[in-house]
């Protein structure tokens, strides 16, 4: 539904998207990554026609992009980051006016999907009200209805959830799950959990190039080169670090801030084909210290985003007991 082949733009002496190559495919939702200036704005702005590129070409449900801008806006859906809208229209006006410029000409086939897309996007509350008195998610939520008004199989979303509090927040990531299971979605964000929450592939793009390119758990796993175990064990803090360091296969043991006042935390290392599960379990049976938890670590994709957009090691933030909050939820 989407392809990119060596798209590059430059802005001056800046080139804001550099030889850009990916496809996506029909029913795919696609997350876009990447710190500000990464390009994310500017290679959807090349997919929807919004800007021509320097060099390459961008095809959109088989259509290139230069040679048929038109037709590529009539056909998909795209939601810019600012979210344009007339503030003095009324809500069902302003998806009638939107409906219009999208070719719904007749007045009672409109009337339909205006009333279908206020259904999907939970607009019914708002009805009869202007724009300029809506909140911001309710803002958000008439700017992907204006978006879908005309059914498009395709919808490009920058910036979905910007600028939104935490519960309007899960509110558009309800809508976006609804409308991926007809269509093929590609969206950015700075959210990290959004895009483990609503993508099934995600690109990470730094200084205009793609660095990325897999599901979350492809992108940790490619970098994970080493196990790491968690555990909590109750007994003198004395003996555990030093057992635990003598563990087979135990590349490093490193103290963890207590999750209870009685049990002491470490997490332990080791090379990426050896499991120290059943060895500490052993040691912990043959010393009679109760284990209190241990859970293997896991990359999250916050630790993917900072080791290949700036070069951070993989633990740079640090162990996570278990307890200590979910992973990924700090926006990038």
């Amino acid at each position: 539904m989407i392809r990119a082949e060596g798209l590059t733009k430059r802005f001056g002496a800046i080139t804001a998207v550099d030889r850009l190559a990916f496809e996506i495919p029909v029913g795919q939702v696609v997350g876009f990554l990447g710190p500000n200036g990464a390009g994310k704005t500017t290679t959807m702005r090349l997919l929807t026609a919004f800007l021509p590129p320097d060099e390459g070409k961008a095809v959109v449900m088989d259509l290139d992009v230069a040679d048929h801008p038109l037709e590529v806006r009539r056909r998909l859906g795209y939601l810019p980051e600012n979210n344009p809208l007339y503030d003095n229209l009324e809500v069902t006006d302003a998806l009638h006016f939107v409906g219009r410029l999208r070719g719904l000409a007749d007045r009672g086939p409109r009337t339909e999907r205006v009333k279908a897309v206020v259904r999907t996007c939970g607009l019914a509350s708002v009805v009869g009200r202007k724009t300029g008195e809506l909140s911001k998610g309710f803002r958000q939520r008439l700017g992907l209805a204006q978006a879908i008004i005309h059914d498009p199989d395709v919808l490009v979303l920058d910036e979905p959830t910007s600028g939104l509090d935490p519960n309007q927040v899960v509110e558009v990531r309800d809508l976006i799950r609804e409308l991926k299971k007809e269509k093929t979605l590609l969206l950015s964000t700075h959210i990290l959990s959004e895009v483990v929450a609503t993508c099934d592939r995600v690109i990470i793009l730094n200084a205009g190039r793609i660095v990325a390119d897999g599901t979350p758990d492809e992108l940790a796993g490619n970098l994970q080169d080493k196990n790491r175990l968690y555990v909590e064990l109750k007994g003198p803090a004395a003996d555990i670090l030093p057992s635990l360091e003598r563990l087979p296969g135990a590349a490093a043991v490193r103290p963890c801030p207590k999750a209870g006042q009685a049990a002491e935390g470490f997490v332990l290392e080791s090379e990426a084909a050896k499991d120290l599960r059943e060895d500490v379990f052993a040691l912990a049976a043959s010393k009679r210290w109760p284990i209190m938890a241990m859970s293997q670590e896991k990359l999250s994709l916050e630790d993917v985003f900072r080791a290949l957009t700036t070069g951070a090691p993989e633990e740079a933030s640090g162990p996570r007991p278990p307890g200590a909050g979910p992973q990924g939820e700090t926006p990038a």
